[in-house]
């Protein structure tokens, strides 16, 4: 069963099953069909995300555990909803909480789950969870021997972690170290873990290892409750994380299916890059719609002014950045430094086949064309098999290797492995090297474009997004009109999302961002006039100034985004709410850039100042630059709301399901996690739909609560369950525009048979946005086929009859939808 609109419901941090049942009347009010849960497995002790499963066959106890889960899926039945659950077959939890991992760590390669992590038996299990060396952390006692009280097994413990011994290798005449040296793992420092770790992580996270799902019986280990809960009627769909971790991400989806069945709505976890489709032969609705914020991004971008912003930007820089040399220097550093081994382990299975196979090349040479393809690659990766690539990956890789300036004889090698161009003897060694290769692609990408270059090129924060081209093309509103025409023709099922618990930040901080593109001018006005009332903050270090030009134009682009649109600058609780917000998002924004401080080696010198900074701007007693910045960003205020209603409109009527993750039904101004997983205020929300009227329009203070854009949002979802065909596969016509307001309009309509939806909605309206003929002296062409029926106003209620030109002049409302009735 396809859902007509999906709700993200983030459990933990206090949010459980039972609370989640007594949500259940307003997500039904609301026009939702189908509840979209984070995952419910047994996770790690404290985690406040759920990813970092310990037993995937446990339904949380900390959450409601399975008793709750029924009570929750019950309900939900009751209601006439479903259930989709985020499911993560990529990795689990290094816990010791997780019996699989102790199990391995006791009994090695003896160990009944020793198959089930991707782990590299040819060397002792690395356990990199030390705060220094094991020799320095013995010589200061923090390992000690310790016997479990009920079992009388010895473990090596450190802090609050107990490692189990080996059997058989503990002796009370033996040196802690002695023993250490016996058992099939070795304690070492975490940062040791980007060199020598003997397992796959997740990403660069040595709290997460990477599960073998393509083995049959890991497969069915790790799937047993999940596959029980959807044969039972109580799951309707599964969310599947990370799909590109998976050695075979095609088989692990046909299997997926196999075993589900036919009818189980399934999306997968990609990032697609610009242009990039989802490979046609996965057996899957589409993705969870990380694109899709991109698309929109081309329709709320003032292209014609961007220029302009960034020369306003490299002026207050005083260099000009070069996004591409900054995306190159990004994935140069975490190939060398973050990836290191698993870029090392991919270097000697190369130089082994080709002494294998008599290919003469220096160890060097092969290590540069290795590189130099790693940080060439544009997309996350390709999906080759054990018999080599698809043709489609094969034309991809001749591409980029034409791109490569490397030794063509250690490229060839390169192609010829990952093609699988070599004697049947070696096939096994490449489909290793194919295999880890494509596993290294994704975080490699995602490493350095989302979590490096996008918190160091800081032009416009709202294009920093999941998804996004890290060296955006020219916006421009035809070409959304084609990747919503692909979208229908490719993924007319997946998921329409623009906020999760990953985005950088909320789809309305987003909304207003993208306005600083239609006023770079005032923009900087403002921007210059703030450092000077601020200046007496700024400090001299030895490694230069903090916070220096980058920081500072981020810190400001960052605080407008996320303002709440109803904060007063002389609300003291506000400020202090908003500052223990913002610190946290600053915090880590510096670190993710690695350049003045980072996670491995923090600059405390640097981030003190620059934490000082912001606790200024954010002081009651800073009341002159409060005043100022709260008016300054008024319009840009009012502007991003009208942005926030646009992209709603469109979310709720283009091609695919759309997605409201907590909150956002109303204003979303969160910051990147733990920010954006902040439980909304759902007594708020259940009161404001349940006083929403059309009367919301013309009320400012409900505009800027967010009531005008749930209003919206219910009135559109509401619809979606009675014109099923029509919002699934009623084609996508862009309809033309004319007259004064041309270049200010998004007009488009959905026609499936005699059913049609049209509709108009704002763009750049920064200059605009107060004027009440909002849409003056405009013309809209309506195809023949849709001329002289009837059309409802779904926001107003009025019928008319349409003609062969929609005068908008006399139009009162914000956006225009009109459907059918008759």
């Amino acid at each position: 069963m396809i859902p007509s609109a999906t709700y993200r419901i983030q459990f933990r941090n206090g949010m459980t099953f039972d609370r989640v049942v007594g949500l259940i009347p307003y997500l039904k009010d609301l026009g939702i069909s189908h509840l979209y849960a984070s995952p419910v497995f047994t996770a790690a002790s404290g985690s406040t995300h759920g990813y970092d499963v310990t037993n995937p066959n446990e339904i949380d106890p900390e959450i409601g555990g399975r008793e709750g889960f029924d009570r929750m899926a019950a309900a939900l039945k009751r209601a006439g909803m479903g259930l989709i659950l985020d499911i993560v077959p990529n990795h689990m939890s290094t816990s010791l909480e997780n019996r699989w991992w102790r199990d391995v760590i006791q009994h090695g390669q003896q160990s009944r789950y020793a198959r089930y992590f991707d782990i590299d038996w040819s060397r002792p299990l690395t356990l990199p969870f030390l705060g220094d060396t094991f020799e320095a952390e013995l010589e200061k006692g923090a390992i000690t021997l310790k016997r479990d009280s009920v079992t009388g097994e010895v473990s090596l413990a450190y802090y609050d972690n107990d490692y189990p011994l080996n059997p058989g290798t503990f002796s009370e005449d033996k040196r802690i170290a002695d023993i250490h040296e016996a058992q099939s793992w070795r304690l070492m420092s975490w940062r040791e873990a980007p060199k020598n770790l003997s397992w796959r992580r997740f990403f660069e996270i040595t709290g997460l290892v990477g599960v073998r799902v393509e083995d049959e019986a890991v497969f069915d280990d790790t799937h047993r409750l999940i596959l029980e809960l959807v044969h039972g009627g109580g799951v309707d769909g599964l969310r599947i994380d990370h799909i590109d971790g998976l050695a075979d991400p095609l088989g692990y989806l046909q299997r997926l299916r196999q075993e589900t069945g036919p009818e189980c709505y399934i999306t997968v976890e990609k990032i697609l890059a610009k242009g990039e489709q989802l490979p046609a032969e996965w057996p899957v609705s589409g993705t969870t719609g990380y694109e899709f914020i991109a698309s929109l991004a081309e329709v709320l971008v003032d292209d014609s002014s961007l220029e302009r912003l960034e020369a306003i930007h490299n002026e207050t820089l005083g260099v000009a950045v070069d996004r591409h040399a900054e995306l190159r220097d990004a994935k140069g550093l975490m190939t060398d430094r973050n990836f290191e081994g698993e870029f090392t382990t991919l270097l000697t299975l190369a130089t082994a086949l080709a002494e294998r196979n008599g290919v003469e090349l220096q160890r060097d040479d092969v290590r540069h064309a290795l590189r130099e393809l790693l940080i060439a690659f544009p997309v996350y990766r390709t999906y080759g098999t054990a018999e080599g690539l698809t043709p489609p990956d094969v034309a991809l890789l001749n591409r980029v290797i034409a791109s490569v300036n490397a030794s063509e004889a250690a490229l060839s090698l390169i192609v010829r492995i990952l093609t699988g161009d070599l004697p049947v003897s070696d096939r096994d060694t490449a489909a290793l090297f194919r295999t880890r290769f494509q596993q290294l692609t994704g975080p490699l990408m995602a490493k350095s474009v989302e979590d490096t270059l996008f918190f160091r090129h800081n032009l416009e924060l709202a294009l920093n997004e999941v998804g996004a081209d890290p060296t955006p093309r020219a916006f421009s509103l035809s070409r959304f009109h084609q990747e919503m025409r692909i979208r229908l023709a490719r993924q007319p099922d997946a998921l329409l999302g623009t906020s999760t618990h990953d985005t950088k930040r909320g789809e309305d901080a987003r909304a207003r961002l993208y306005t600083l593109t239609e006023a770079p001018e005032r923009w900087g006005a403002n921007l210059a006039r703030w450092r000077q009332m601020n200046q007496t903050q700024v400090r001299f270090l030895n490694d230069g100034t903090a916070p220096n030009a980058a920081d500072t134009w981020m810190i400001y682009q960052a605080l407008a985004g996320v303002w709440p649109a109803t904060l007063s600058p002389d609300d003291w609780e506000g400020l202090t709410l908003l500052e223990a917000r913002f610190l946290g998002f600053i915090e880590k924004a510096l670190r993710e850039a690695k350049q003045r401080t980072d996670w491995i080696d923090s600059n405390e010198g640097y981030e003190s100042v620059v934490m000082d900074y912001v606790r200024h701007l954010l002081s009651p007693d800073n009341t002159l630059f409060l005043h100022d910045f709260s008016e300054s960003l008024q319009p840009f205020i009012r502007a991003g709301l009208m942005n926030s209603l646009s992209q709603t409109v469109i979310k709720l009527t283009a091609p695919g399901v759309p997605d409201i993750y907590q909150g956002s039904e109303a204003l979303n101004f969160s910051l990147v996690d733990p920010d954006n997983r902040l439980e909304p205020d759902f007594p708020a929300l259940v009161e404001n739909l349940s006083n929403a009227d059309p009367g919301v329009f013309s009320d400012e203070q409900r505009w800027r609560d967010g009531s005008v854009k749930q209003y919206v949002t219910a009135t559109l979802l509401r619809l979606r369950p009675h014109y099923p065909e029509l919002f699934r596969y009623g084609d996508w016509l862009p309809l033309k525009v004319s007259g004064e307001r041309e270049e200010n309009l998004i007009v488009y309509a959905r026609v499936q048979g005699d059913e049609a939806l049209i509709v108009a909605v704002p763009r750049l309206v920064f200059d605009v946005s107060a004027n009440e003929k909002l849409w003056a002296n405009t013309l809209v062409t309506v195809p023949q086929e849709l001329v002289g029926k009837r059309y409802r106003d779904v926001f107003s209620g009025e019928s008319r009859i349409l003609q062969e030109t929609l005068d908008l002049t006399s139009e009162k409302g914000c956006v225009l939808v009109l459907l059918t009735c008759e």
